[in-house]
């Protein structure tokens, strides 16, 4: 690998944050899919790409989308012990944070192209290849948008409300969602979060 490449790579890794603020400024529809392509790169299992990206424009389907799901996590706060009041002000922050998003991307999960077992086992292992073909699929979405001067933020809200953005968006049947993908202009600068170091996370055998 060039040198220069190296460290644009390092780079990124090492300074993209998770930013929840951003500015007006509109993303090019030709930056969006180069980060786009960039996301269809990453390795998969057996090569089935089992990845599959939503753009959801802003406009009436966000709204309804928003107003949707705010109603099921209203509803889980509710069960968990939250106030009905608490939980509509929870809901509408996070109705707003969501409308207010520049490009708002939708990931989702597809077993079309992976492979059928008979047993339960083999197929929770085989759905969970596809996820992590997936989540391979996002970080390099979050890293070249990172060099593209983007700010992104992976939510994997959709996870806890799946029925309800399949029916809103009117996807297609294969459709799994697993995460939203919020990208803009950022502004803000988050500071860097505390790392584990490795000797926390790395066993040596």
């Amino acid at each position: 690998m060039r040198s220069s490449l190296k460290d644009q790579l390092v780079q990124a890794i090492l300074s993209r944050r998770s930013v929840r603020r951003f500015t007006s400024l509109e993303v090019p529809s030709e930056v969006i899919d180069r980060v786009l392509v960039s996301a269809t790169w990453a390795p998969s299992a057996h090569n089935a790409q089992p990845w599959r990206f939503v753009i959801i424009q802003k406009g009436e389907t966000r709204v309804k989308l928003v107003e949707e799901m705010a109603k099921v996590f209203q509803r889980d706060l509710v069960a968990d012990g939250l106030s009905v009041g608490r939980a509509r002000r929870m809901g509408s922050l996070a109705k707003e944070r969501i409308l207010s998003l520049p490009v708002l991307l939708l990931v989702c999960l597809t077993m079309k192209g992976m492979r059928s077992y008979k047993d339960e086992r083999r197929r929770e292992a085989e759905y969970l290849m596809a996820a992590q073909s997936v989540s391979a699929a996002i970080e390099n979405l979050l890293l070249v948008a990172c060099l593209e001067g983007l700010g992104t933020c992976w939510m994997c809200t959709p996870l806890f409300c799946r029925d309800t953005v399949k029916t809103v968006l009117n996807l297609p049947e294969d459709f799994d969602p697993q995460a939203f993908v919020a990208m803009g202009y950022p502004d803000e600068k988050p500071a860097p979060p505390r790392r584990k170091p490795l000797e926390q996370v790395v066993l040596r055998r």
